[in-house]
């Protein structure tokens, strides 16, 4: 496994919308666990491949329960208001306030291609949504209320 780089905003792959994933192969294995090196090196909480490049609909997420690899992930359902602090890996060093649903229902495929179905509240729907707008080549900064701002050690960034 191997540390991949981290695009950041400016780079046009982070604009363009992802292609889905029609069988697992080793080399999208490899992809999904150098996406999860990354991730946790880099101490998110959730990377899209098109952060690292790869223009294919693949995230990871862990925001502290333990990784969860979505292929081709869809938002099925949506229900409440959050708003709250959101940075990313892509936009290094700032953040700022985003509103998304409190609850999320995601269907997507697992590493064995089999269909899985996530529920999240708070942080993991935040990561749901943010991770699965990169797939479609959007950015959280296209949300932003306000201003983004430069995040201190002491606040917690999240992707």
């Amino acid at each position: 496994m191997a540390l991949r780089t981290i695009r950041v905003e400016g780079d046009s792959v982070l604009t363009k919308k992802s292609r889905p994933v029609d069988k697992m192969t080793p080399r999208l294995q490899e992809l999904i666990d150098d996406m999860l090196d990354t991730m946790y090196e880099a101490m998110g909480v959730g990377l899209a491949a098109p952060q690292v490049g790869i223009l294919r609909r693949i995230v990871v997420i862990d925001v502290g329960d333990g990784p969860i690899v979505l292929i081709n992930p869809e938002i099925i359902e949506s229900a409440g208001e959050q708003t709250g602090e959101e940075g990313c890996l892509s936009v290094p060093g700032m953040a700022g306030t985003v509103t998304r649903p409190e609850f999320v229902r995601v269907k997507a495929m697992d590493e064995n291609m089999e269909e899985v179905i996530y529920e999240g509240e708070g942080l993991l729907a935040r990561a749901f949504c943010h991770e699965i707008d990169h797939l479609d080549g959007h950015m959280y900064t296209e949300l932003v209320e306000g201003d983004l701002h430069k995040v201190t050690y002491e606040e917690d960034e999240e992707n």
